[in-house]
């Protein structure tokens, strides 16, 4: 009888356990569809030819396909950034290979591609793979000016 109690209880903790293992913390680097961006960035459909901001921090994008060597060298970096200026910065991706009505808007001709998107002006564009330290040089100086 008290082996089967015992039984049952590691059964138990193990199931909590395995549970808790699955349940991962949210990416800090969110995926964009077309609408999402519209909504929580710029809705470009309204007003073509200004740009107004619709985010609560300033914001960067990258514009990526998997195939992409150079986007394959950036994610992680995206990721430490993400981390590192949580609460401070948003950072975005778009996949240009899913979302091609955005990558067309953007006229992403080339990838990674990078949108650095201020909470007040206009934003700007980096096209290429960059060293970490280059894109915390943009983040500090253009968009915590």
């Amino acid at each position: 009888m008290k082996k089967s109690i015992l039984i049952a209880m590691a059964i138990i903790a193990f199931g909590f356990t395995a549970n808790a293992q699955e349940k991962k913390a949210e990416p800090k680097v969110k995926h964009l569809t077309y609408k999402e961006f519209l909504k929580n960035v710029w809705d470009f459909e309204k007003d073509p030819n200004t740009f107004v901001y619709k985010g609560k921090l300033p914001a960067v994008i990258d514009f990526y396909a998997d195939w992409c060597g150079p986007c394959r060298r950036v994610a992680p970096i995206m990721e430490r950034l993400a981390e590192e200026y949580d609460g401070k910065l948003l950072v975005y991706k778009i996949n240009t290979d899913q979302e091609r009505e955005l990558a067309s808007a953007f006229q992403v001709r080339s990838i990674p591609m990078v949108l650095f998107v201020p909470m007040e002006g206009q934003p700007m564009m980096s096209v290429g793979a960059m060293q970490e330290q280059e894109y915390k040089q943009v983040i500090e100086e253009q968009l915590f000016k």
